[in-house]
Order: structure tokens, then sequence, then C-alpha cells
């Protein structure tokens, strides 16, 4: 079993709330949007991360992480990107590929907005942990916890903080 911590659209912003959060989990999945470097190396010092970069990122995130980032954990087939879409509205530029080569979770960040829904079409299970940096429009801080054990996503939690 693994326990994990997803997160999004940081913009440069971690802090104390969210590394604690870092620490009760075994990995964190970042979703996009990292901002400063500084953010994912105090991840990287606390727990294993895996992380792909969004369209804020400049190119030493680009060089460090992955647009996609598509592995098999605990028997689940996951997929992250930053901009994905949503359930027969994936952006044009995975829409193709998703269609034909469904992972079992996929996860995306960019809109700001919590969204946890299965596709049923697709047979797959779609999470958006929100954004939990300070900068953009939304106004509660948001990610997402969970377990994956022998190929199930269980024990869904949503964390919120309010936006300083």
């Amino acid at each position: 079993m693994k326990k994990i911590l997803l997160l999004s659209d940081t913009h440069s912003h971690i802090d104390d709330a969210v590394l604690n959060h870092v620490k009760q989990a075994d990995e964190v999945w970042h979703a996009g949007d990292i901002g400063d470097l500084k953010v994912t190396d105090a991840i990287k010092a606390l727990k294993p991360l895996r992380a792909v970069w969004g369209n804020i990122d400049n190119d030493k995130a680009r060089a460090e992480f992955p647009e996609n980032n598509r592995f098999t954990i605990e028997g689940v087939d996951v997929w992250i990107t930053h901009i994905g879409g949503y359930p027969n509205r994936y952006n044009i530029r995975i829409r193709e590929e998703i269609k034909a080569n469904p992972p079992k979770l996929f996860i995306c960040g960019h809109s700001h907005i919590l969204k946890v829904m299965p596709d049923k079409k697709l047979g797959l299970l779609h999470m958006n942990p929100g954004a939990i940096g300070i900068h953009g429009f939304h106004n509660v801080r948001t990610m997402l916890r969970f377990t994956i054990d022998n190929g199930k996503i269980d024990n869904l939690e949503v964390i919120e903080y309010p936006r300083k």
C-alpha cells in the first residue's frame, strides 16, 4: 500500500502546512505549475516525488520533469499531465492517446478547480487536486490524499486551507 499526496499549481509557494502532509505520505505527486524549483526541492528532501511541468514552468523545471508522467504503482496505471481536460472534454494534445490507451487513474492540474470524477466511457478515474499555491483565482487552497493498494484507489480525502 502507498499513501499518496497529490498537489498541483503551487506557483512557487510551499509552506509548513503542506510540508506536514508531505511527511505523512509515502509519495508526493505534483501535477504541474511548480514555479520555483525550491518547491520540488523541499518535497524531494522529505519524500519521493513524481511531477510534471506546467505552462508557467521555466526551462529548468522542463529539464527536470516531463510533460507527461505515466507509470504503474501498486497495480494502478497512472498518467499525470498538467493540461489534460476532463471526461468528454480532454485536451486535444492527449485526446487520441487517452482514448486508445486509457490509464486507470488520470491526473491533471491547471484549472485550479478540485474535481474527482469517473470517466465511465473510458473506465478511468479523473483527479484534479485544485491549487495549493496562493496565486490564482481560487479562494480555497486544496490538495488530495489517497491510498493505492493492489489495484485499488481508496481512502480519498480533500485537504483544504484558506488562501492567504
